[in-house]
Parts: C-alpha cells; sequence; structure tokens
C-alpha cells in the first residue's frame, strides 16, 4: 500500500513509519516539523514539509493517490489545552477536517486515526473498556472525541473507513536503537524521568502521593511505541482486507505507578534521580488501567514490549545516546 504518514517525524510516527516501510509499503511522511524532527526520517520514505493548516497543501499531496492515511499530528499536552483551547480546537478539530476534506476530494478511503485514554476521563470501573463512558475532562480528551465523531459522521456520508486508536501512555523508544530523535520539551512521565536521569533536570515532580494505591503514587498502563507501531500497520491491513471501521484501545493491561517507574529508572541507570512530591493535579485519577481484549480480538494484537525493564532500557538507550 501507499501510505501517507501526517506526522510521520514525531515521536510515534517515526514508530510508524518503520514499522510500514518494514512490512514492504511505501511511506510519505507528511509534517510541519514543529515537534517533529528531520532525523526521524528514514530511507525509503518521501518527506513533504506541509501543514494540516494548509487545506491547498494537503489537497495537492492527496491527489498523489493513496492507499491509507495515518494521522498523528495533534498537540496533545492536556494541561496546555485548558489554558489554550482556542489552539487545540484548531489544530486537532479544524485540522482534522481540513485531511478528511481531503481525501474526499482525492478519493482516499482509509484512515488510522491517533486517539487516546482521555476521551474517558475518571474511570468510573477498571480496566476500562470501550464501552466505559466517554467523559473528557480535559479539552485535549474532548478535541480527540469530537474527531472520533467526526469520522463516524464522515464514514456514514463519505464512506470513509477508520480505525481510532485510544491510546493509554506511550512510552519506550525503539527496541532495535534506530530512532534517535528526542522529544522536545516532553511532558510525559518516562521522558521526565530520563532527563532527570542524563542531567537535563534537577529532579522529578510527582503530583500526589497520597492516593489509594500501594505506594500513594498515580497507576497508568504504560505501553510500548513498538507496540503501538504494530497496531497502526494491523488496523491498516485490516481496513483493506474488510472495509469495517472500529475503534479500539490499546494498552499493555498493567498498572505502574509513578515510584514504580522511578525505581526501576533508579536500578536500571545506576542515577539517584531526585523527586520532589507536590500536590495532586485536579482530574488526575488514581488508577487508569486499559483492557485491549478488542483489539486482540479485531487486531490480532498484543503489546509485546511493555513490561517495565523494556519500557526503562530503550528508554535510556536513546537518552544515553
Amino acid at each position: 500500500m501507499k501510505v501517507v504518514v501526517i506526522g510521520g517525524a514525531g515521536y510515534i510516527g517515526s514508530h510508524v513509519c518503520l514499522e510500514l516501510l518494514e512490512a514492504g509499503h511505501e511511506v510519505v511522511v507528511y509534517d510541519n516539523l514543529s515537534s517533529g524532527l528531520q532525523k526521524n526520517l528514514f530511507e525509503g520514505e518521501r518527506f513533504i514539509e506541509g501543514d494540516i493548516m494548509d487545506p491547498q497543501r494537503l489537497g495537492k499531496t492527496m491527489s498523489e493517490g493513496f492507499d491509507g492515511v495515518i494521522h498523528l499530528a495533534a498537540f496533545k499536552a492536556a494541561g496546555e489545552s485548558m489554558t489554550a483551547p482556542e489552539k487545540y480546537a484548531r489544530n486537532n478539530i479544524s485540522g482534522t477536517i481540513n485531511i478528511l476534506n481531503a481525501m474526499c476530494d482525492a478519493g482516499v478511503r482509509r484512515i488510522v486515526f491517533s486517539s487516546t485514554a482521555a476521551v474517558y476521563g475518571e474511570p468510573e470501573y477498571l480496566p476500562v473498556d470501550e464501552k466505559h463512558p466517554t467523559r473528557p475532562e480535559n479539552f485535549y480528551g474532548f478535541t480527540k472525541l469530537e474527531v472520533e465523531r467526526l469520522l463516524e459522521w464522515y464514514g456514514r456520508l463519505k464512506g470513509i473507513q477508520y480505525t481510532a486508536l485510544r491510546y493509554f501512555n506511550a512510552a519506550g523508544y525503539d527496541v532495535r536503537g534506530r530512532v534517535s530523535g528526542l522529544e522536545r520539551n516532553p511532558a510525559n512521565l518516562l521522558p521526565v524521568i530520563m532527563e532527570t536521569a542524563a542531567g537535563m533536570r534537577s529532579e522529578v515532580r510527582v503530583f500526589g502521593n497520597d492516593y489509594e494505591t500501594k505506594d500513594g503514587t498515580g497507576v497508568r498502563d504504560y505501553v510500548h511505541v513498538n507496540d503501538l507501531a504494530s497496531a497502526h500497520l494491523s488496523a491498516l491491513e485490516r481496513m483493506a482486507r474488510t472495509g469495517e471501521s472500529l475503534v479500539v484501545n490499546l494498552g499493555s493491561e498493567e498498572g505502574l505507578s509513578v515510584l514504580d517507574i522511578v525505581e526501576a529508572t533508579r536500578r536500571i541507570t545506576g542515577e539517584p534521580i531526585p523527586v520532589s512530591i507536590e500536590g495532586r493535579r485536579p482530574g488526575d485519577p488514581a488508577r487508569l488501567v486499559a483492557s485491549s481484549a478488542l483489539a486482540a480480538e479485531k487486531l490480532g494484537w498484543k503489546a509485546r514490549y511493555s513490561d517495565l525493564d523494556s519500557l526503562v532500557e530503550t528508554s535510556w538507550k536513546a537518552y544515553s545516546r
């Protein structure tokens, strides 16, 4: 298949591109390099510098003819989304509308969308499955849920086939060390811990140590980025085979606390990793763990690299380089 990966020079996008290339697909990367990196582009790809807020550029790109689109071009900082909703509405919602309209004009019919567990909000039960109510508690999660609704309507009215992948916490780096570009200004826990281990930060700020968990810190479901990449490939190939749309969770089905990851990083790196305890952040649940049974059933997918040591070791190899 000929596939355009929008946001393909970014952290997750670069791993997805490697998965597609290894499977023998033709890959075109469309990225504005606002957070993506040139060093995350690989031999065998073609690169188009472009923005999803540029309908003309998108339209010209789509007119080349593609068998599928993978859409990873979104702003993703939940905290920032609460203070700059207009930024997130423009890019995440309006930008996706531009992509969908360009697809319709060019006759491109398949899209894999990078969604998020943030669509669920405060969990009512665990593990969280796809039937769980969707009540986002931040504007970022709202934008992703709105895009899922747009996909459903474009599917119904325009024949777009879609797979929305609701990631839990993406982490780790390529198990074969092929991705060297590090995230810029990361806000997620594991890269923050890595930057502290590498001396780029003075400490890790832990938000809350009084939750009803084994060590008082928040528990999350971390899924390795190589596992996420394989799910994108499976989703694209399934749509080509069946023509069916799908919304599905991607998680390891295991919960790791903040201190679990801090202690594992201390053990693996030999670095002290100073920690400061701060108050809870509004809207942070004590525990959030996925059910990925539907992904196993529909995509034949299972997390292979999402154990604690693999997450930390692959990250440390990338940062220590």
